[in-house]
């Protein structure tokens, strides 16, 4: 059973796939894997140049420029993710093969959805949480301006949204427990699975 896991950012979705991983359960983590072609698949590397021009320092993408590009821009977005996201695509599919033992897979991808990825799944998994407590752990986090973390949550469907796609939702909004929401959701899909 092939398993998307997505949140906005902030939500706390690596969190999740931290607890599903303690369950032996394998997660493929989309926005690393992205990272990794970003930064070492040629091709790729010399379609965001040809795109957007000197963005890489020293052979590596300076992020902070790409995401002060792309998150005003919708076009330099939409350019963007039809560059990485079939690699993506293609790095997932060589994953899932290599862990055909598995029961469960789970895929983690901030813009799950909006990629239009859930549709090759079985079942989708959101992680929600309110908009004040996501904008305060990403300032916290990656140590940049509230302005900057709105900006980004605007350019991915809000938890409203990406329900109507989701069959699991688990709150993280620091008052209801995450651990016995992961241990529920699990067993529900176990229980569909067998």
């Amino acid at each position: 059973m092939l398993v998307g896991l997505t949140g906005g950012i902030g939500s706390g979705k690596s969190t999740v796939a931290k607890i599903f991983k303690s369950f032996d359960i394998p997660v493929f983590n989309s926005d690393n894997e992205a990272k990794n072609i970003i930064n070492n698949d040629k091709e790729v590397i010399r379609l965001i140049t040809n795109g957007f021009g000197s963005i890489y320092e020293k052979g590596k993408l300076n992020t902070q420029k790409m995401a002060d590009l792309v998150f005003k821009d919708e076009t330099a977005l939409k350019n963007l993710n039809n560059i990485i996201h079939p690699r993506v695509k293609e790095s997932f599919k060589e994953w899932v093969l290599e862990n055909t033992n598995a029961k469960i897979l789970i895929k983690e991808a901030a813009i799950l959805i909006e990629a239009g990825a859930y549709k090759e799944l079985d079942k989708v998994i959101l992680v929600t949480a309110p908009e004040k407590i996501r904008i305060k752990r990403v300032v916290k986090r990656d140590t940049i301006s509230e302005e900057k973390v709105v900006a980004r949550m605007k350019s991915q469907f809000s938890d409203e949204e990406k329900l109507n796609y989701a069959n699991f939702n688990i709150v993280n909004d620091g008052k209801q427990l995450v651990i016995p929401q992961v241990i529920k959701t699990y067993n529900q899909l176990k229980s569909l699975n067998d």
